[in-house]
């Protein structure tokens, strides 16, 4: 089994609020039919999701967040999804959508609901969640991202492979040489500072992929404007950089 995510920098153009990306969310779908073995996907919120909760000033901690910012996070994911939902059906996948309501109890994860997933997952269908704005009780709600949720469905699903796509090739060392990080192992890496978003940007997905990899499981930040690697990632050959325990 594979775990996908797929960035919002990349299925959203993040300069213009609540605009789809869709040509390389075609492009990227297209590829992923090419995979041959269960795949679940977990998408971002890019110019959706994240306009909002920066508009309302929401963030990973749990408080008393606007009710209106709320509904207006909540409503967006659900059109951004509903548009890759639509991608995946015009390519000929059969998706699967899985709002993280359906395995989250405040911020934690039901173990037995998220090990239903991958009976999804091998059924043939192709099991889609997103970040999302959650209620945390006491009056509280919190932005679960969907890094965070990559890092959750592999510490109980334990896949063989795990894809981050980005809008660059990887982890750089420099950003002003772009010199790329082919292979990061252990503690963290000496990275160049990035632009940084409410959820952390790239700085969360280094966080989750070092965690990933601990228990053993590859995993690979990868350019999602060529989709052909993460194809090439499912047969072993890594275009990123990659991070193994």
């Amino acid at each position: 089994m594979i775990l996908i995510k797929l960035g919002g920098s990349i299925i959203t153009n993040k300069q213009k609020p609540l605009t789809p990306n869709l040509s390389a969310i075609n492009k990227i779908v297209s590829q992923l039919k090419k995979i041959k073995e269960p795949i679940i996907v977990v998408h971002g919120g890019g110019s959706f999701g994240h306009y909002w909760s920066v508009k309302y000033d929401m963030h990973t901690k749990p408080a008393k967040y606007n009710k209106k910012g709320v509904s207006a996070v909540k409503n967006s994911m659900i059109a951004l999804n509903k548009i890759i939902l639509d991608s995946f059906l015009k390519n000929g996948l059969n998706p699967y959508c899985l709002p993280p309501t359906d395995f989250m109890l405040g911020n934690k994860a039901d173990q037995k609901k998220v090990r239903e997933i991958a009976k999804i997952a091998k059924a043939g269908l192709v099991p889609i969640s997103y970040g999302d704005v959650m209620w945390y009780g006491k009056n509280k709600f919190y932005i679960l991202s969907g890094d965070k949720i990559m890092g959750i469905l592999s510490k109980i699903l334990k896949p063989r492979l795990v894809i981050f796509t980005l809008n660059v090739d990887g982890v750089y060392s420099d950003m002003r040489s772009k010199k790329l990080l082919r292979e990061i192992k252990g503690k963290n890496p000496e990275i160049s500072k990035v632009e940084m978003d409410v959820t952390g940007g790239m700085s969360r997905k280094i966080k989750e992929a070092i965690s990933i990899s601990k228990s053993g499981t590859k995993v690979l930040l990868v350019n999602g404007n060529n989709p052909d690697r993460i194809v090439n990632a499912a047969k072993g050959k890594f275009e990123g950089t990659l991070f193994k325990r």
